[in-house]
């Protein structure tokens, strides 16, 4: 967590940044899914280590790649609430802010029996209006501790596993995207930060 960061928390101390464990135990997740080959390719990999992870998913996904999402749920992987068509809340009015938000929650009902209530702002970009309402209706909004910037094409591969590496400690939520736009630094640098924690003796959590 940078000075930014860290400014950002005090500031906004009623969003989630990083979950209170005395574990050594991080928390894997991605945003932007569940589309086919990219999700998918996460998913086998997850299953390889015997990993669960948290998947913030944009609705209108869920609803084009069904199957996919229905391998998130199946394989014990918590689901979370990343909008309708990822909006960007400081350019969205609260009313249509908060439509697009359940249009998701309820294609995730679709196929979810489980109840999640997390919501993840598409950007990290929410008004607080916005964030109350959600609040009011059962949300608890996550954040995170390192966001890796997969999605930078400016960034390297081996920049995208340096950030992700960075000020990890116990309790961390790390954001990584099954996104086209940035499975080429997500593909590099997530199998070698599970084998450089697991070597640490670090255990992967859902936030629920």
């Amino acid at each position: 967590m940078n000075i930014g960061q860290y400014i950002l928390t005090k500031i906004f101390p009623k969003y989630t940044w990083i979950r209170k464990t005395s574990e050594l135990k991080v928390y894997l997740t991605f945003d932007d899914g569940p589309i086919p080959q990219v999700t998918e390719w996460v998913l086998d990999l997850l299953q390889h280590y015997n990993i669960k992870a948290t998947f913030f998913c944009i609705g209108d996904n869920i609803r084009k790649h069904p199957s996919v999402f229905k391998r998130i749920i199946n394989e014990g992987h918590q689901v979370g609430n990343h909008t309708f068509n990822h909006l960007n809340g400081w350019k969205t009015s609260e009313e249509d802010y908060i439509a697009n938000a359940i249009l998701c929650e309820k294609e995730i009902k679709k196929y979810c029996s489980n109840d999640s209530k997390l919501f993840r702002p598409p950007y990290g970009k929410i008004k607080t209006a916005q964030a109350k309402r959600l609040s009011d209706k059962g949300y608890e909004i996550i954040m995170w501790h390192n966001l890796t910037k997969d999605y930078d094409r400016n960034l390297t591969p081996k920049q995208c596993l340096r950030r992700s590496l960075k000020h990890l400690k116990k309790g961390s939520i790390i954001v990584f995207h099954d996104s086209l736009k940035a499975q080429e630094n997500m593909k590099y640098a997530l199998p070698i930060l599970i084998e450089s924690l697991l070597d640490k003796g670090y255990t992967f959590d859902t936030l629920l």
